[in-house]
């Protein structure tokens, strides 16, 4: 029988990732990492060259890591971590994904913070910090985990700040790539529009500038069109990396998205036009109507203006147009914005 010779060498590699060992009665497997040899529970996961790409920790183990070694969850208990989450791996055999068997101090390129769950990039430095890795459920809820977050003194690109993250997260330089926050947390930032209240999250530039944020009420920016109210009540608080609030490397609106501003337009060619956020029925159902923000794209020679997420949105040049923005009221009607035209 004729053998690729793939398929030959995944199975010799296979085999040699993963051994097993006897202790008393029971086998134990082992898989062999750049680590060290790790107690497994079940078959580890295996890239197509047959590195190792996750396993399931079966006992204590210490892992020697860029911010110091770490012993990997392989324990559970009854509310907060029902299982045990698998360790994972880049395809170079770098650590991706780390739960911590417990909460465990170390030293982050922001100062000192306890954490439940690390990731790594590819050359081994931190990526993300998590301090709390709970999960929730019907007998867990996200006020029960809250209630073990604690506050923290990180240094932000614009100085110390008292802080309770959800997370943070660093390039491979070691440099803040973003902050994210606890929903109902909100945190001062100082931006090229003045300090202004962030909530859900901040991220930056690799030279520390702000590269977005999400604003925790709405707020009124000069942008190319006028003065439009800032808010994004669509927001999901989960990452603080991409935000409704964005800017450029020199501090301009690029991006943005409203739910309190409309817009009206007059062309050169006497036409007018009114964009508006739009409105869905409302999540909680009852018939209630909510409204969609409105995403407002700065570029160099035109705004794009997308009434929702989902729209391909209208590109309209700052030359020849004459915009007019209003702060919306429910249930505006486009027709005001029309001023001068014919029905």
């Amino acid at each position: 029988m004729k053998i690729h010779w793939n398929t030959a060498c995944y199975a010799l590699v296979s085999a040699l990732l993963v051994s097993s060992v006897n202790e008393g009665d029971a086998r134990m497997q082992m898989l062999h990492t750049r680590y060290g040899p790790i107690p497994v529970q079940g078959d580890p996961e295996c890239y197509p060259d047959g590195s190792p790409r996750s396993c399931v920790p079966a006992a204590p183990v210490s892992l020697a890591t860029s911010l110091g070694s770490f012993i990997p969850q392989h324990t559970t208990d009854d509310l907060r971590r029902k299982e045990v989450q698998p360790l994972c791996f880049h395809q170079n055999g770098m650590l991706q994904y780390l739960p911590l068997e417990q909460g465990t101090p170390l030293n982050t390129p922001a100062g000192v913070v306890t954490a439940e769950l690390l990731t790594f990039h590819e050359q081994g430095c931190i990526n993300r910090v998590f301090p709390l890795n709970g999960r929730l459920s019907g007998y867990w809820s996200q006020e029960d985990e809250l209630g073990l977050a604690e506050w923290v003194e990180l240094e932000l690109p614009w100085g110390r700040s008292r802080i309770r993250p959800l997370s943070l997260c660093f390039d491979a330089q070691g440099r803040w790539r973003s902050l994210t926050l606890w929903p109902g947390d909100t945190v001062e930032v100082p931006t090229p529009l003045g300090p202004l209240a962030a909530r859900i999250g901040v991220s930056f530039w690799e030279n520390g500038a702000v590269r977005s944020l999400e604003p925790a009420s709405p707020y009124p920016v000069q942008t190319p069109v006028g003065e439009v109210w800032a808010y994004d009540s669509d927001a999901v608080g989960i990452s603080g990396d991409l935000n409704s609030l964005q800017f450029d490397k020199k501090g301009r609106i690029v991006r943005l998205r409203t739910t309190q501003s409309v817009l009206g337009v007059d062309f050169a060619d006497g036409t007018s036009m009114g964009l508006t956020p739009e409105e869905r029925e409302s999540l909680c159902g009852d018939g209630e109507r909510e409204i969609v923000p409105m995403e407002l794209e700065f570029l160099e020679q035109d705004v794009i203006v997308r009434q929702n997420a989902g729209a391909a949105g209208q590109r309209i040049p700052y030359a020849g147009s004459v915009f007019r923005v209003h702060r919306s009221v429910p249930r505006l009607n486009l027709f005001e914005l029309r001023t001068g035209c014919s029905i």
